[in-house]
């Protein structure tokens, strides 16, 4: 990694242009995946969601990930108002989004989410399915206009798992075809993929089931059913993590041998990076020892490393570059409070403290800021 001379060195890394799979980026900072519910009820990009998503390119981001889009009209959906990438209409809708997003000189890639067990507040499916007849801990989210329990998933069939598997490489194949730079496949935070991979949500004594290698079957056929829709120039990205949306503090229970496991299997898949996310991510992820980026940095092997969790302060964001813990970072929270997060780090601007106001779906947003401004 080059020196840029014309920024301070502790800055100076997230500045630097990153290759991810053919794709240059113009720097190390990426607008983090986050829940908007801010699409038509038929899951159409809105104008709104396009001028929200080029206001963070239009700040410097040099990639921007999308919330979740989800991959089939059957069961993948997660939340009311959601955006797709599962219908002809759907991916029309985010050629705009995507032109917005390159004419302020950002990349856009398409994240892919099936969200299985913890799909909420639709009554009009035929129920959630997951790897297992598990009820999911805790409550469905009334923010995102779910209430009271998880329904009672029913164990997916081996059609309704090669339905899902179909799902995000259709999915990804119409992103190509839309316009994106690439998609990320959402193999984090309690959603499908990850249900699958959790001892204590995958119950199954067939091939998905059992030991680790077995539980990261799905994922795996997703990873290169993908890889075949969209071909090899394409980049395509996996994200994972142990915190799920609705048990935020899981850890998995085969500790640090277990993510040196893991990291191990994906860094061999066809991936062209991995996302690695944490409530802070420069923490030990077992209590003590290497991060979670860290640990998928040392085991995944030449795959490059995507790093969030709480890292809106410049230093810590850095800091994860620096010490070679991660290759880029991406910001949730940050991105949120300033979608010109990167030109106002270069301009030695102050970051100021995250307001949850700004969780406002995209249409009340202007009007959290100008609360946020005015208090």
């Amino acid at each position: 990694m080059q020196r840029d001379t014309t920024l301070p060195d502790g800055i100076a890394p997230l500045f630097q242009p990153l290759n991810l799979g053919g794709l240059t980026l113009r720097n190390r900072l990426a607008v983090a995946p986050m829940t908007r519910v801010s699409a038509t009820a038929d899951g159409l990009a809105t104008p709104a969601i396009a001028a929200y998503y080029a206001a963070f390119a239009q700040g410097g981001f040099g990639l921007i990930i999308t919330e979740g889009l989800y991959t089939d009209t059957a069961h993948a959906q997660g939340y009311l108002h959601q955006p797709g990438m599962a219908t002809a209409a759907q991916r029309e809708s985010w050629r705009a989004v995507i032109h917005g997003v390159h004419a302020q000189g950002g990349r856009i890639v398409a994240q892919l989410m099936h969200a299985g067990a913890l799909s909420q507040g639709n009554p009009w499916r035929s129920g959630t399915l997951a790897p297992s007849a598990v009820q999911p801990a805790g409550a469905q989210m009334g923010f995102y206009r779910g209430q009271g329990p998880y329904a009672l998933p029913r164990a997916m069939s081996q059609a309704d798992i090669d339905e899902a598997v179909r799902g995000f490489a259709d999915a990804a194949m119409a992103a190509r075809e839309a316009g994106f730079d690439g998609v990320e496949i959402h193999g984090a935070n309690g959603y499908l993929l990850d249900q699958f991979l959790a001892a204590h949500t995958n119950l199954r004594d067939d091939a998905y089931g059992g030991m680790l290698p077995a539980r990261l079957r799905l994922a795996t056929e997703v990873v290169h059913a993908v890889r075949a829709a969209v071909g090899a120039a394409f980049p395509v990205g996996l994200r994972l993590s142990q915190g799920k949306v609705n048990d935020f503090t899981h850890k998995w229970p085969e500790g640090e041998a277990g993510a040196a496991l893991l990291f191990q299997a994906v860094g061999k898949l066809p991936l062209d990076y991995l996302h690695t996310t944490e409530f802070e991510a420069w923490q030990p992820a077992f209590g003590n020892g290497a991060s979670l980026a860290a640990l998928a940095k040392l085991h995944a092997g030449a795959l490059p490393v995507l790093a969030n969790g709480s890292l809106h302060d410049p230093a810590a964001a850095a800091g994860m570059l620096a010490r070679k813990e991660a290759d880029a970072v991406t910001l949730g929270r940050g991105a949120l409070t300033h979608p010109d997060w990167p030109a106002r780090v270069r301009a030695g601007l102050p970051i100021e403290d995250f307001d949850r106001g700004l969780l406002s779906p995209i249409a009340d947003l202007d009007n959290a800021r100008r609360r946020r401004a005015a208090a």
